[in-house]
């Protein structure tokens, strides 16, 4: 099967948003007698904060200055919960995100902007409050939607105690009561969740991405989806949340890409090194500090996964709502973690950035992640951070080369790494000094095909870089990195 891949994913920057946390519009008509938390008040307080899509759309021109040209949503349906993952009207838009009204305006603002948008499809499992499920809460046995769950007696134990993990009654994402998973070998369960990919993709939206998407184990459905998604618009983006190895849903029939947590692993272990917070732990996000030729030989290892039409396609992290933010677990040491935005910036497939990662919000996991954009606290931004996201992330838009060119790695040596970039006879190399002394890079021009090398990011002259003759020997100081662009 010939896998295809839409090809505007290739070119995207995406800008992941937390919709409750990253900015809360005036412009927003509540009901009267609303009340939010205050905006920024701890994350671990849960609770609503009150961001919402009128709010997305009052910041698109800050997302385009900054180069973003593709957002991720995480849930926006109506729900319970600020996290919205436990929907009880998939057809509605949150009122409290604005509703529908909302996001007709965004995703018409973002269009004119030549932006997508992509909404998070949290299909596997739903809310209490999901029609059909309060339905047999109320009926018992004789609810004729008894079989869209998975259901083993009654009564049900929807509310235990403690609201946490609990030996259900019935099947439920992790054992948790307050999301009932749907069964989806029912016909009719089948058709309202295509109903509802089908319904959002004719209102505009331009993908989904898919909310543990391998706990739906049946091929044949995401088979039925793919069919759905690309005969609505054959453009669309599917991205599946699988942490590890994903071949079996990566072959032309399901999905076009997933959420890169391979690549998240790999380049906050080699850039982090010994100011590594390794206080968190995750089975697909295994950080250790490597060097740089296991670096190199995980990179060849991730490539030869997937066809390469599948490697520019996919979503590429340093973060997420799901884990620490990437500054925390780098130690909150600033050079390393420009060092793997730089190579973030620099790989193929489509970058991410998660929401306020560009001003150097620094937070361990869920829920700490999730705390508010501080627009109101221009203090707390780190400018320099924010105009060097600006610069690589245009470095990226400024180079095919950098997003759909050949990928090979040519140096790896203790803390220090090279590759190159080309195509049609556009060619960069890209080196790091990952390590915390000065570092000499002399580089084989075996393989390149320019004859001459010059610096083109930092900007040529920097002082703190120096390539030497008309060779590639490099002197780059600690933490660095450096971009060159090669000349006939």
């Amino acid at each position: 099967m010939k896998i295809e891949t839409p090809d505007w994913v290739k070119h995207a920057v995406f800008y992941q948003i937390f919709p409750d946390r990253f900015s809360r519009s005036p412009r927003t008509q509540h009901a009267r007698g609303i009340e939010f938390k205050t905006w920024g008040a701890p994350p671990e307080e849960q609770g609503y904060q009150g961001g919402d899509l009128y709010g997305i759309v009052d910041h698109l021109d800050y997302l385009k200055d900054l180069g973003i040209n593709a957002l991720y949503l995480n849930p926006i349906f109506s729900a319970a919960s600020n996290h919205r993952y436990n929907a009880y009207d998939y057809l509605e838009v949150d009122p409290l995100l604005g509703g529908e009204a909302a996001l007709r305006e965004l995703l018409d603002e973002a269009h004119r902007r030549d932006m997508r948008v992509v909404l998070d499809g949290v299909f596997n499992h739903c809310g209490r409050g999901f029609w059909a499920f309060h339905h047999i809460l109320e009926n018992g046995g004789n609810s004729p939607y008894l079989d869209w769950f998975l259901v083993r007696g009654f009564p049900l134990r929807a509310y235990p105690n403690n609201n946490e993990h609990t030996d259900s009654n019935y099947a439920c994402w992790w054992g948790h009561p307050s999301l009932p998973k749907f069964n989806t070998d029912n016909p009719g369960v089948r058709d309202y969740l295509l109903q509802v990919t089908r319904h959002w993709l004719e209102f505009g939206i331009d993908g989904w991405r898919l909310d543990v998407p391998e706990e739906i184990k049946d091929d044949g459905f995401w088979r039925e989806f793919r069919r759905v998604v690309k005969g609505v618009n054959p453009q669309a983006y599917i991205v599946g949340e699988i942490w590890h190895e994903a071949r079996h849903w990566l072959q032309g029939d399901m999905f076009d890409a997933v959420m890169n947590y391979i690549i998240t692993s790999h380049v906050l272990s080699f850039f982090g090194g010994r100011h590594l917070n390794l206080s968190w732990r995750h089975q697909d996000v295994n950080l250790r500090a490597i060097k740089a030729p296991e670096f190199a030989s995980r990179l060849d290892a991730m490539h030869r996964l997937y066809e390469w039409e599948i490697n520019y396609a996919q979503l590429n992290m340093l973060d997420s709502h799901d884990m620490p933010r990437a500054l925390w677990l780098l130690g909150n040491n600033k050079p390393a973690f420009r060092l793997a935005v730089l190579c973030q910036m620099t790989m193929p497939g489509a970058p991410c950035v998660y929401y306020g990662d560009e001003i150097g919000m620094s937070a361990g996991g869920d829920p700490h992640c999730r705390e508010a954009f501080p627009w109101d606290r221009p203090e707390r931004w780190d400018r320099e951070l924010q105009a060097f996201y600006k610069s690589v992330i245009g470095l990226r838009h400024a180079y095919p080369a950098l997003r759909t060119g050949d990928f090979k790695v040519i140096y790896a040596r203790e803390q220090a790494v090279a590759y190159r970039r080309s195509l049609q006879g556009q060619e960069l190399v890209v080196v790091f000094n990952a390590g915390e002394t000065s570092v000499r890079v002399a580089l084989s021009t075996e393989g390149l095909h320019a004859t001459r090398f010059t610096p083109l990011w930092p900007e040529p002259g920097d002082a703190l870089t120096q390539v030497s003759g008309a060779g590639l020997n490099i002197q780059l100081p600690p933490q660095q990195g450096m971009v060159l662009l090669g000349e006939k």
